[in-house]
């Protein structure tokens, strides 16, 4: 069987400071109905601060088998990891 209601995907950011993290999916009809749905299933026990929905439809994901391709060129860019920066003591969540 088949729903006929797109399927949305849903972010929760547990608390400020944090990044968002995707918790499941859920099905509804516009924007506010997927937010209210997230809301119901996923911070029923105040789990978090701030939810993100995004329609399924509009998530473009990388081809596994391409991934040589796609992220070896990043290895060459060593300027780009963290190790070359010094963080201080007073940050907690990078």
């Amino acid at each position: 069987m088949t729903n006929a209601l797109p399927l949305w995907e849903v972010f929760v950011r547990a608390k400020n400071g944090l990044a968002h993290k995707h918790v499941g999916s859920v099905h509804a009809a516009d924007p506010r109905m997927a937010l209210e749905a997230a809301r119901d299933v996923y911070t029923r026990r105040m789990e978090g601060v701030s939810l993100w929905v995004l329609p399924s439809a509009s998530i473009i994901a990388s081809d596994p088998g391409e991934s040589p391709s796609l992220f070896d060129p990043a290895e060459d860019k060593i300027y780009r990891h963290p190790t070359f920066y010094i963080v201080p003591d007073n940050i907690k969540h990078i």
